[in-house]
């Protein structure tokens, strides 16, 4: 495709219009909301994520190339300014199903409810090429959502969106922090829109309700320690963090739950992004014994499958284990027996530990005798003498602390403080 100077020349005023009709368009589109953002290198961003590496705090997620993360130019040819979109998701389970001795549940952080939110945006952003490239042939545009090289965040706070809030998410004043990201990065001299003022003033609810401290300062995230990083790891969690962690089954809510911003705030405009309950807030014993086309059946439409079942299946030991649910040992002491994976035969010594009682104590003997992995062998000692000691002592409650800004815990939130 021409490159937009090599067409008839546009005044100022046009792409002022044009932006403006984009805009317009927007929720024909699929998309919330639209802002434009200059293509200038992310200076600021590059220094803070120099220190942010320095302090070991990445996922190891993310490009490992900051100069990429922060230089649109890297990544396309002439840029001349980045399309933000935000699209809004429900943060509410209408009738969730209830979680019950023998058939605890596990629950899913919302941005995995509905459809994989990475094809939607794509989708949406697709569409909106298509609509410029009705009106200006000549377009060119390279889009990314999540995956991508640049910060989704970065570029969203610069266009507008939103502020940059303490929770390390992009807070807008229409649908709080409860909204997907994606850009299109285009060779379309649109004018930039003004970044929104901060509006978390003194509030600190999200740092004081960190499950792990994990938001170590305002919009400073140590990704190590993060619930929902450490959901989506395939390896042993500590025995600390797996307290922690609850029974979330895939990412972690907590700092958006407790934000005032997001109260109220439950956005159902967008049909494939409504969650399927029984797949937001799944019974955790089906989880362990579920293969490769069960999982992909009932979760491969989910953000959630992108690391595979090994994870969600460990987390679902880890939150049996956080029930103390006696009634699933049996399943529990099966993965123990059976499964093939030390990673989730070491969790579910820890959770046979956790629950305790004779059957509990009789299979970890058991592995025992046969089980040849160290770490597995050091985890079943470790849950024997759990349970000679009497079992766990209960840790201090944050309970008000997890809560909802209204002050009482939402019908689908179980998580972190257990029962």
């Amino acid at each position: 495709m021409a490159d937009i100077q090599a067409a008839p020349q546009r005044d100022a005023a046009f792409w002022r219009q044009l932006k403006e009709e984009m805009k317009a368009a927007a929720p024909s589109l699929g998309i919330d909301k639209i802002g434009v953002a200059s293509a200038e290198p992310f200076t600021e961003l590059k220094d803070r994520l120099i220190r942010h590496r320095e302090l070991g705090h990445e996922s190891g997620f993310e490009e490992p190339d900051l100069d990429k993360r922060t230089d649109p130019a890297l990544l396309f040819d002439a840029p001349r300014s980045i399309i933000a979109i935000a699209v809004a998701y429900p943060s509410k389970l209408l009738n969730p199903p209830v979680s019950e001795p023998g058939a605890r549940r596990g629950i899913l952080s919302r941005s995995a409810w509905g459809e994989d939110y990475h094809r939607v945006l794509n989708d949406r952003l697709s569409k909106l090429a298509d609509w410029i490239a009705e009106r200006v042939p000549e377009a060119r545009g390279l889009s990314m959502v999540d995956t991508g090289a640049l910060s989704d965040r970065a570029v969203a706070e610069r266009a507008g969106i939103g502020w940059s809030g303490k929770n390390a998410s992009i807070l807008t004043p229409e649908w709080g922090s409860w909204v997907y990201l994606g850009e299109m990065i285009t060779n379309l001299p649109l004018p930039p829109d003004t970044p929104i003022t901060d509006s978390c003033g003194d509030c600190t609810r999200c740092i004081d309700a960190c499950p792990t401290g994990a938001l170590v300062g305002p919009g400073q995230l140590n990704a190590q320690i993060c619930v929902s990083y450490v959901t989506q790891t395939k390896g042993i969690v500590s025995d600390d963090m797996m307290e922690k962690i609850g029974n979330r089954l895939y990412g972690c809510d907590t700092c958006q739950i407790v934000c005032p911003i997001n109260r109220g705030i439950d956005s159902r405009q967008h049909a494939e992004l409504l969650p399927d309950p029984e797949v937001a807030k799944p019974l955790l014993r089906p989880l362990l014994e579920m293969g490769n086309r069960e999982f992909k059946e009932k979760f491969g439409a989910s953000a959630a499958a992108w690391r595979g079942r090994k994870p969600i299946q460990r987390n679902a030991l880890i939150g049996l284990g956080n029930f103390r649910d006696a009634e699933s040992v049996p399943d529990v002491a099966r993965v123990l027996r059976e499964d093939p994976r030390f990673e989730l035969r070491a969790t579910a010594a820890w959770a046979l530990g956790r629950i305790g009682g004779s059957e509990a104590e009789s299979a970890l003997r058991s592995a025992l005798e046969t089980e040849e992995e160290e770490q597995v062998r050091a985890a079943a000692e470790k849950a024997l003498e759990t349970i000679r000691s009497g079992g766990p002592k209960r840790r201090s409650s944050k309970r008000k602390e997890q809560q909802p800004a209204s002050g009482r815990r939402d019908a689908d939130e179980v998580q972190g403080n257990y029962p």
